[in-house]
């Protein structure tokens, strides 16, 4: 120890001959060692502290994801369900709305089944004879007519559309009141029969009920037209008719009790108006209200395509208009007895 010491006092007399603010050339190869661990040290504990936290970070980025994809999930099924209930509630809105503006005696029911067999275009409403319902009753819906009742049950009941090809409709093409029968041909079309060949029918046209036997209301929309051929060798124009109804998505449909001979012609009227407006401002045009009668007469002949009466409108056009409306209107008739 005494050896160690005595030759340690030179070096310490030396060190501490040094300026305080310099390192002894002994001690700087240990500093640099030891800054370099610590610093190595340091690099390690950081890297080490940042990789726990990210590791951590992304844990609660994972679970806030997943909350956020459920909240996500949950308010998009809620937000279906509100608008589900708003276009039920528009829809059934219309429904109350077209009951109170009639005066009509209406039932309603909702379409709970539809027919799979290809031969036959039904549907099934949960109303029955119980509820008053008989066979032959008019269902309609707030756009258009969809059918009848022919097989009531204590329950239930099922609807032939007017697609099916066993129904039958009065019809009458609005713009020139002519009359036909409007017959089922497909699943989603129809035609209109016993139309005569010099009526005049073009495509688009819409196509009403005539009312007869107070089953349907008269005015009412049923079809409208999609095409017309005039064969060489027949009488009849062969007239094919588009539904204004889709019957497969109808979801609540009207059963009319007692249609109180209603007539829809005033609420469809500005349409009808405004196809009438172009044959007598068009010259040349094959209608033939427009050929038969002077220019003065015309402001007049506005009128019968919108009144909803066909004698008044008999009673308005001149002598040989009359005598032509009740060839149309008397030929379907005896070819509906007929068949």
């Amino acid at each position: 120890m005494l050896i160690g010491i005595v030759l340690a006092l030179p070096l310490i007399s030396i060190n501490m001959q040094q300026r305080p603010q310099e390192s002894h050339w002994l001690v700087k190869p240990f500093s640099m060692l030891g800054s370099a661990v610590s610093e190595t040290f340091f690099g390690f504990s950081h890297g080490v502290k940042d990789t726990t936290a990210m590791y951590l970070d992304l844990i609660n980025i994972k679970k806030q994801s997943a909350d956020l994809h459920s909240t996500n999930n949950e308010l998009q099924s809620r937000l279906q369900s509100m608008n589900e209930l708003q276009i039920e509630n528009d829809r059934l809105r219309g429904l109350l709305e077209f009951k109170q503006t009639t005066k009509m005696k209406l039932t309603s029911a909702q379409v709970i089944g539809r027919d799979l067999v290809i031969d036959h275009n039904t549907i099934t409403i949960n109303k029955g004879t119980q509820d008053g319902l008989k066979g032959g009753m008019a269902v309609i819906t707030t756009k258009g007519v969809l059918g009848y009742i022919f097989k009531p049950e204590p329950f239930t009941a099922h609807v032939m559309l007017i697609t099916d090809r066993y129904a039958v409709v009065d019809g009458i093409v609005q713009r020139t009141r002519a009359h036909g029968i409007v017959e089922g041909k497909s699943q989603t079309s129809c035609s209109l029969k016993y139309v005569e060949r010099t009526e005049d029918v073009k495509e688009g046209d819409l196509v009403v009920t005539g009312g007869l036997d107070n089953i349907f209301p008269k005015g009412f929309p049923v079809a409208i037209v999609e095409s017309v051929e005039r064969k060489t060798f027949s009488v009849s124009l062969k007239v094919d008719l588009r539904p204004v109804v889709d019957p497969y998505k109808v979801e609540e449909v009207f059963i009319i009790v007692d249609s109180a001979k209603e007539d829809f012609a005033d609420k469809y009227a500005p349409q009808a108006a405004a196809d009438a407006v172009v044959p007598n401002a068009t010259p040349g045009t094959d209608a033939p209200a427009v050929n038969q009668t002077p220019a003065s007469a015309t402001p007049t002949l506005v009128k019968p395509a919108v009144t909803p009466s066909p004698t008044a409108s008999a009673t308005a056009t001149p002598k040989p208009e009359v005598k032509k409306s009740p060839t149309p209107a008397a030929s379907p008739k005896t070819e509906e007895k007929q068949q």
